[in-house]
């Protein structure tokens, strides 16, 4: 592509040529100065480590043919220096333009909030292919774009990854597109060049604050608004106390959904639903839509779910055979995920691997009165102590049991990791034995399961390894415990 014809397409985009000149042919967008080659453009992006513009000489030096900058570089006079006021931004646009305008031929569905992005997208999709949509995905666990599965690296991509991802859906015939675009994701204009048409709203709780994410909630509860004026119209969670707050300013039109009279879809008649070793729950809906409806997840925030995914999808007319049979069969990995092991309790796997998670989590299987909460989890090596003082005090006090085992160690002793969430947990007066291996952990949970009985593995979810001295091992939970099951001859 000749770069004259690229950078006239960043019309929304404010840019000076600096140095040399537009008129030569370009190759490719490049971001990561490892991967320059001859003939690229180079963005040179700021980062909380490392700033693009260090690297500027060098890619020079690699042949790219243009540097695009945010403050002044030098570099040899045949190199074409373009100079924007935020190259991220820039990069978004032209990254849009380099894929020929993707998103244009899809329908784009944006999900942002604390919680309940990743099921909500998964949701969503089910119930659009229910209906006959071919539909991909962006998130936290995968990217899909039709038939091919690519394992995530961030929660939203980087704009050119995104615009890339974009253009394969397109050519795999799909028309929609559900993604969770998170705080930082906006925050970093990873998701500038396009316009959502649908822009969702979970909730607001106080996370993701701190070096290398958000100064403050204030800078948060702003960076999430972003979406809402980025979309043509913003579905968000009414009960929330920060939805106001987070629409401030909005461009978009609004509904709500939740529980309060207020909300324009509303749930009504919740009610807990318990039956052979599973749990789910079941609620009506009122207002915008009418149908009563069951999940196979349990809890008040499956149901917060739920209302979001179909209060998306009643935007495609899809049909309430279709939404029913998704919100009864669609199960997100590593989410609340419940895994069959016995009529006479209930095995469920989830990601909760912070206090506020397992808080959540515990909280809302208690309501269930089982006959013992059992609570298996550990916590991350080369990561905040605070966290495991914090988890093992949630746990001590929420659950009846708790087996603290091995997380992903990293380069830190299990044992130590496991003598800090001690340290939390003696603050309560809970329940707890000690099993450095996460295998035996969940062997010993399972084996002494009795009547009613919830277990809970924590903190690993979605993951299939573990993570030790930065060598990352096969472990998936799901395989675990159908090992476990043969291994003690375990009826299914």
């Amino acid at each position: 592509m000749n770069a004259v014809s690229l950078f006239e397409r960043l019309s929304s985009t404010v840019y000076t040529v600096e140095q040399g000149s537009l008129d030569r042919e370009v190759c490719s967008i490049v971001y990561d100065s490892r991967k320059v080659s001859e003939g690229c453009i180079f963005f040179c992006l700021p980062g909380a480590n490392f700033d693009g513009h260090d690297f500027a000489w060098e890619a020079a030096e690699k042949g790219a043919a243009v540097l695009v900058v945010s403050k002044p570089v030098k570099v040899r006079e045949d190199v074409t220096v373009v100079r924007m006021e935020d190259t991220r931004y820039g990069m978004a646009f032209a990254s849009a333009a380099w894929f020929g305008y993707p998103a244009e031929h899809l329908t784009t569905i944006g999900v942002t909030g604390t919680k309940g992005k990743t099921t909500t997208t998964y949701l969503v999709k089910s119930m659009l292919e229910n209906a006959g949509f071919k539909v991909g995905l962006v998130g936290t666990i995968e990217v899909i774009t039709g038939d091919r599965h690519i394992p995530a690296g961030n929660t939203t991509p980087e704009s050119y990854l995104l615009q890339s991802y974009f253009a394969d859906m397109v050519r795999e015939g799909c028309s929609t597109v559900v993604m969770e675009v998170s705080s930082q994701g906006l925050m970093m204009h990873r998701t500038q060049g396009f316009v959502f048409d649908y822009g969702i709203f979970t909730n607001m709780e106080p996370d993701h604050i701190g070096p290398g994410e958000h100064a403050d909630f204030e800078e948060y509860k702003a960076c999430k608004g972003l979406l809402f004026r980025q979309c043509r119209h913003g579905i968000v969670n009414g009960d929330d106390s920060h939805w106001q707050e987070v629409t401030k300013g909005h461009t978009c039109t609004l509904e709500t959904y939740g529980f309060g009279e207020e909300n324009d879809l509303r749930a009504e008649r919740m009610e807990l639903i318990r039956e052979k070793g599973r749990v789910g729950v079941g609620f009506t809906t009122a207002g915008l839509l009418a149908m009563k409806v069951k999940m196979a997840t349990p809890g008040k925030f499956s149901v917060y779910n739920g209302l979001a995914a179909l209060a998306i999808c009643r935007h495609f007319s899809v049909n309430e055979e279709n939404m029913k049979k998704a919100l009864q069969e669609a199960g997100v990995k590593g989410r609340v995920e419940p895994v069959f092991v016995s009529d006479k309790f209930t095995l469920i796997i989830d990601y909760a691997h912070n206090a506020m998670a397992l808080e959540s989590l515990l909280s809302t299987l208690r309501e269930y009165n089982p006959g013992r909460l059992v609570c298996v989890f550990g916590c991350g090596g080369n990561r905040s102590r605070l966290r495991r003082y914090e988890m093992g005090e949630v746990s001590g006090r929420l659950a009846d049991v708790t087996i603290i085992t091995s997380d992903n160690p990293r380069f830190e002793k299990p044992e130590d990791i496991i003598a800090d969430i001690v340290t939390g947990m003696e603050k309560t007066e809970g329940e707890y034995i000690t099993i450095t291996d996460r295998k035996e952990a969940i062997a010993y949970a399972i084996s002494h399961g009795e009547e009613g009985d919830i277990i809970v593995l924590a903190g690993k979810g979605h993951e299939d390894y573990q993570e030790i001295e930065g060598v990352k091992y096969p472990m998936d939970e799901r395989v675990l415990t159908e090992e476990i099951i043969w291994e003690q001859h375990m009826p299914m």
